[in-house]
């Protein structure tokens, strides 16, 4: 692998409209945690957020903090510019946390050029803070990306 390039945050992006059962994971970074959905009925966690968790339909959920440490699982380069003010290339990427492997994020891997981005490599949550165009304090949110596990 290359050496580690210097992450340039994006001009803009599509910042997310937060419903009452995603609130947590987009404001937790704000905290610096990663906030996930855990089922108190069967122990499991799961994304999307939701009212009853999907394996056992326990409504007894709530968002819990995890470790922030994943491993890349799918990943693809985008090189068009869809999003003005957010750049070609770009990395956009499927996680799986290491606190639960089955759930998966899909976000972007930054801080090492494009193409050193591999299936397998151990990655660590970092926040963005972003405010939805709105503008007002209530559509503040924390976009959770990743970056190789730094030691």
């Amino acid at each position: 692998m290359t050496a580690d390039i210097q992450y340039q945050r994006p001009q803009m992006r599509l910042a997310p409209a937060p419903t009452a059962e995603s609130r947590a994971f987009w404001t937790g970074g704000e905290r610096g945690e990663l906030l996930i959905s855990r089922c108190h009925g069967c122990g499991h966690f799961f994304h999307p957020p939701g009212p009853a968790c999907w394996r056992c339909r326990s409504t007894d959920v709530a968002p819990e903090p995890v470790s922030g440490r994943a491993t890349v699982a799918a990943v693809t380069v985008n090189r068009q510019p869809w999003i003005p003010g957010l750049e070609p290339p770009y990395v956009v990427a499927m996680v799986e946390l290491d606190d639960e492997p089955d759930v998966r994020l899909i976000t972007n891997v930054v801080g090492l050029p494009v193409d050193d981005v591999r299936i397998g490599m151990a990655v660590e949550v970092f926040f963005e803070d972003w405010t939805a165009l709105s503008g007002d304090e209530d559509s503040r949110v924390w976009i959770p990306l990743f970056r190789p596990v730094q030691d």
